[in-house]
């Protein structure tokens, strides 16, 4: 492997112009969302740089997708990232669902075996 990708999947902060540059956005529009979006908030150094985590660049992928390739608008697509995390809590519900029968299971056969 290349060294820089080694550095690429080893950092924990991206800088806002590598964040731009990732995602063809000028820095200014970044900004103006991070006031816009409750969930996009990167962190910021002492000098006041932003700095942000995959878990932001996530986020933002999220809106650039609602707003830039869905066409929403800015409340348009707050309100769709509302609507998402509902949805993503009754599938973790069901997953936990799953493998708590699925433990059931296991432990019965383990029983049985004995």
């Amino acid at each position: 492997m290349p060294v820089n990708e080694k550095e690429e999947t080893e950092k924990l902060y991206y800088s806002i112009s590598e964040v731009s540059e990732l995602f063809d956005l000028n820095a200014s529009t970044i900004r103006f969302w991070e006031k816009e979006f409750e969930m996009l908030s990167p962190t910021k150094n002492k000098k006041g740089n932003r700095l942000f985590t995959k878990k932001d660049i996530e986020n933002l992928a999220q809106i650039v997708e609602l707003v830039k390739q869905k066409g929403y608008t800015i409340q348009g697509a707050k309100e769709q990232l509302k609507n998402r995390p509902a949805s993503k809590k009754n599938s973790n519900e069901e997953v936990i669902a799953k493998l708590k029968e699925i433990k059931a299971k296991l432990i019965e056969l383990g029983k049985s075996q004995e």
